[in-house]
């Protein structure tokens, strides 16, 4: 399996997502499908350079701006294929298997979205964002995007915003395929402002960000 895929990863002071995002990146490192990772730093003051540095990883920087960061991540990126992923997103068992087998078929795909605590609310808010991502096409930045270089440029690429840039390039790519592996992200900001306030806000910055509103505004009040 020849090594064309280029992971990469935005980061701001992540070194916690880090110490579990990046163990289970060793299956595509052992299969030979990863060829780098790229970690795209907006100013980390904790140890986050550090473990990347010691992971192997390239390393940019540049101003904290998760689009801007994507963006220049992938301008690093030599691979023919990105995997963009959030430092605090874990990837299933056996998904260089099920990548492998979906860059054989062409097109962009993300992962299936779990919560990694939540019960019940947990799983309807896990569950709206993947039925979002079925109907729509617009899976968020934390199911991980697994793109084609040809494509992405195609898209032009994630803008330079701070927030929507994963609803954005969705909007811009051809129809997103969801991969059978589910990924696992972090549940700590819904624990922290509460399940359903953060779900409705997550949806309501979406209506908002469609009907035009200024992605820069919007950030200030994530």
């Amino acid at each position: 399996m020849p090594a064309k895929l280029s992971v990469i990863m935005p980061t701001l002071n992540a070194e916690s997502g880090l110490r579990h995002a990046l163990p289970p990146l060793a299956a595509g490192l052992e299969t030979g499908l990863i060829r780098e990772l790229v970690i795209s730093d907006g100013g980390s003051e904790d140890a986050t350079l550090r473990i990347a540095d010691a992971a192997g990883a390239e390393i940019v920087t540049g101003p904290p701006s998760r689009g801007g960061q994507l963006r220049r991540g992938a301008t690093a990126a030599r691979g023919e294929w990105f995997l963009f992923l959030h430092a605090d997103s874990i990837l299933p068992p056996g998904w260089p298997d099920m990548v492998a087998a979906h860059m054989a078929r062409g097109g962009p795909a993300a992962f299936v979205l779990r919560f990694d605590a939540g019960g019940m609310a947990g799983a309807m808010v896990a569950g709206w964002a993947n039925m979002r991502s079925r109907l729509f096409s617009l899976p968020y930045g934390d199911q991980g995007l697994l793109v084609s270089r040809a494509d992405y440029e195609a898209a032009g690429g994630y803008p330079d915003i701070p927030l929507m840039e994963d609803v954005a390039i969705s909007r811009a790519l051809p129809r997103i395929t969801l991969l059978p592996g589910k990924v696992t992200t972090s549940a700590e900001r819904y624990r922290r402002d509460g399940w359903i306030r953060r779900g409705a806000g997550n949806l309501w910055r979406l209506l908002r960000y469609l009907a035009g509103a200024d992605p820069e505004n919007l950030a200030r009040r994530y």
